[in-house]
């Protein structure tokens, strides 16, 4: 069976839309981590809730070293892929060269790239905007685009009301690309 590894940093919604998937079988691989750099991230009881094993990462004042304790944590792994849930660290190309990681990114890139994505299509007038599933570069979300669904911004609408909605088609995008990706791979090794 395929292994997956999630990364997240927050409360993990977009993560447990991957785990009830798994859960469901309506993806079919296995969970095989949870890495979060953040001790008190919502998204590790999501993930114990599941039976996902919980490791901790937290970001520490010598980057190099991060990184390469991360590198070997992710090759003691065996992922297939790697899911960028809300993981909100700029992974180093030391690990993007080595893994293959996905990244979701609420708007539609090269659009509104980083960290306020949702705030920035906002501000500039946009009237659509939506989700990315990409690979994970060395770059702010730069990677290639793997797949895209887009939705109209209402007028008047709040940052945090566009980003639920947002968030509902992350949820659903992820799980479809993720099985897409995989299923990919099991053909092309079969």
């Amino acid at each position: 069976m395929k292994r997956i590894v999630v990364l997240a940093s927050g409360s993990g919604t977009l993560a447990q839309a991957i785990f009830d998937a798994v859960q469901a079988k309506t993806l079919l691989c296995e969970v095989a981590a949870l890495i979060s750099d953040r001790a008190d991230a919502g998204v590790i009881t999501r993930a114990e809730n599941h039976g996902v094993p919980v490791h901790l990462h937290p970001m520490t004042s010598d980057r190099v070293q991060w990184n390469k304790d991360l590198h070997d944590r992710l090759s003691t792994l065996n992922a297939d892929l790697i899911v960028s849930a809300g993981f909100m660290r700029i992974l180093d190309h030391s690990i993007t060269s080595a893994f293959p990681i996905i990244n979701s990114h609420p708007a539609l890139l090269p659009l509104f790239p980083g960290a306020h994505a949702v705030r920035d299509a906002l501000q500039s007038g946009a009237t659509h905007t939506g989700t990315t599933i990409h690979w994970i570069d060395a770059g702010v979300d730069t990677g290639e685009i793997i797949a895209q669904e887009s939705l109209e911004i209402e007028t008047g609408e709040s940052e945090e009301s566009l980003h639920e909605r947002i968030k509902i088609l992350e949820r659903s995008l992820i799980v479809a690309t993720i099985d897409k990706l995989l299923s990919m791979k099991e053909n092309a090794t079969s």
